[in-house]
């Protein structure tokens, strides 16, 4: 580490989740938020400001080529996230790259053999699997509690947002069903045979509005059945209060599972009545706490011991988005596909 026993990180993109993520690597132990990089001037100097970070740039080159840097967080768009991580990878920082892994599985797969070589330590960011919710379903789906699963049908729906914030940059599906498809095949252990999927466009965004997915896990080995089904709206309506309408019903052979994420626990009556978020980045005066804090900590704990990501292997992640990429193509052309 650069210096000293703290880990130097910045930030690849100091945007709105950019932000979210300097301002929890603020409450880190043994982290240091170094610098930030951002194409766009102003938004960079008004996040900065905020963040009382110093020293920053308008190109990620600088921020790779400073000596200094030990970890960067990858937090722009998701066609950007191929040629950044190489770069990265290259100049030899560890890497915390945000989902989508890439734009395809080429790129994925090409990051994945880069990180192999590379000096630095890669981790792709799918932070659902470090949400107690989901991690104690799935112990209890391991334990046989519920039997054989039959069936999983998860949604992540959000309220409409003007199209420059979603729907112009990413489809609901990858931007979002790939978290259930994800944790599908973790709770699962197994990748889908086959997969029907249908969008649904409502405005004339680049992309559709909504996107439904349907796989097949069945096993053939014990010949049963299991179909998941994942359902992401980005177009509830403005007024609706929860943060994110996310909820999963995993039912098995001998009982069922329901996590239900939407409600927070903290619902505020005003004059705009509203859920806040207690789970993923709350934040109480200066310090956040959160799933995304126990995600970045595990990363940094694992850069600091020199061991390998377990909770999220990158193979997983690159499957992850390769099958979700598929559910895309299949909503395209409107017809089902073999996954071999």
């Amino acid at each position: 580490m650069s210096g000293g026993t703290e880990l130097n990180w910045s930030i690849l993109g100091l945007g709105r989740f950019g932000r979210i993520h300097a301002r929890t690597l603020q409450t880190v132990r043994g982290v240091r938020l170094h610098s930030a990089c951002n194409r766009n001037e102003d938004i960079l100097q008004h996040h900065a400001a905020e963040l009382q970070l110093t020293k920053i740039s308008t190109t990620a080159a600088d921020i790779l080529a400073d000596s200094e840097v030990d970890v960067v967080s990858i937090v722009t768009h998701w066609q950007d996230h191929y040629q950044l991580t190489l770069d990265a990878l290259s100049a030899g920082k560890h890497v915390f790259l945000e989902k989508p892994m890439a734009a395809t599985d080429t790129q994925a797969r090409e990051i994945l053999a880069a990180s192999k070589k590379s000096k630095g330590l890669l981790m792709v960011g799918h932070i659902c699997r470090f949400d107690p919710r989901y991690i104690l379903a799935r112990e209890r789906i391991l334990a046989g509690e519920i039997g054989e699963i039959t069936s999983i049908h998860a949604k992540r729906n959000l309220p409409v947002a003007p199209a420059n914030i979603r729907l112009g940059k990413i489809p609901p599906l990858v931007g979002d069903g790939i978290h259930d498809l994800d944790l599908a095949m973790w709770m699962l252990d197994r990748k889908p045979n086959s997969v029907f999927a249908r969008n649904i466009k409502i405005h004339d965004f680049t992309y559709p509005d909504a996107g439904w997915a349907m796989f097949d896990f069945s096993d053939p080995d014990n010949s049963s059945e299991t179909l998941v089904v994942i359902e992401t709206h980005w177009g509830l309506p403005e007024t609706t209060e929860t943060v994110i309408d996310a909820r999963m019903e995993i039912i098995g052979t001998s009982g069922k599972i329901n996590i239900d994420c939407s409600q927070t626990g903290l619902h505020i009556q005003a004059k705009h009545s509203r859920y806040l978020d207690t789970s993923y980045w709350p934040q109480i005066e200066s310090e956040t706490f959160g799933v995304l804090r126990s995600e970045l900590e595990y990363f940094a704990n694992c850069i600091k011991s020199g061991s390998e990501t377990s909770v999220i292997t990158n193979e997983q992640a690159c499957d992850a988005l390769e099958m979700i990429l598929l559910a895309q193509k299949s909503a395209d052309q409107q017809q089902m596909l073999a996954i071999v």
